[in-house]
């Protein structure tokens, strides 16, 4: 049996998919048909999500169950992660034991200018962050790549002191400059490509599709700016 050390690793991980995976055909999913030519393929379907964010609110549930908690949602991008992991963790506080009475916040983070992440970080809405003094807090992103942009949230709001800080992240890329930081709680780690729905956006489009997709290059033609 693995020890308490070892399951905190794999939680840590999260589900690992390949370089090599090609992702499935779009073909086999519905999705918007203004998008059509868009899209190079499905690298994470809906119902998978929705799944692997359900195991999340376990694992949130099982860490945190009984403790007052401040959900910080990282938006635009962090919004639908963030409804349905709250929707999850929510249906597994009425039908247990244990339960997490929970207030959600929203702060808005941008650094990206059309497919590339730029050292200009604006954080909005997280000016005075002095109600997290003393409470629990779990942030909520999307998506992480290199860390630097989560670690920058984290001091600014360390500085509120508050009693406990945990991440949950819902996709970590494989970056070539790689951060030793991972989410508390990560749901997927993927390839460094660049992704679009679930409310993730390229320029503001795409965040209406459901699945977790790869943009094509004439995707990303279409909607630069």
């Amino acid at each position: 049996m693995a020890d308490d050390g070892d399951r905190s690793s794999q939680r840590r991980d999260g589900i690992v998919i390949g370089d090599d995976w090609q992702g499935y055909s779009l073909d086999l999913f519905n999705y918007p048909a203004h998008y059509s030519g868009d899209l190079d393929c499905v690298i994470i379907p809906h119902g998978v999500i929705m799944d692997r964010t359900e195991r999340l609110a376990r694992n949130i549930m099982d860490d945190l169950g009984n403790h007052d908690i401040v959900v910080l949602c990282v938006l635009k991008g962090g919004y639908q992660f963030s409804v349905d992991l709250v929707d999850r963790i929510k249906d597994l506080s009425c039908n247990s034991n244990r339960s997490i009475p929970m207030r959600v916040h929203f702060i808005r983070l941008k650094s990206y200018l059309n497919d590339q992440s730029t050292e200009d970080l604006h954080i909005v809405g997280a000016e005075d962050l002095s109600f997290l003094t003393g409470k629990n807090v779990l942030i909520v992103e999307a998506i992480i790549g290199t860390g630097k942009t989560m670690q920058t949230l984290l001091k600014h709001v360390e500085a509120f002191k508050p009693n406990m800080i945990k991440v949950a992240g819902l996709l970590v890329k494989r970056v070539t400059k790689i951060s030793s930081w991972l989410p508390d709680y990560v749901g997927f780690e993927i390839p460094n490509r660049f992704v679009v729905g679930y409310a993730l956006d390229y320029n503001e489009y795409f965040r209406d599709l459901n699945h977790i997709c790869v943009i094509s290059e004439s995707g990303k033609l279409k909607y630069k700016i």
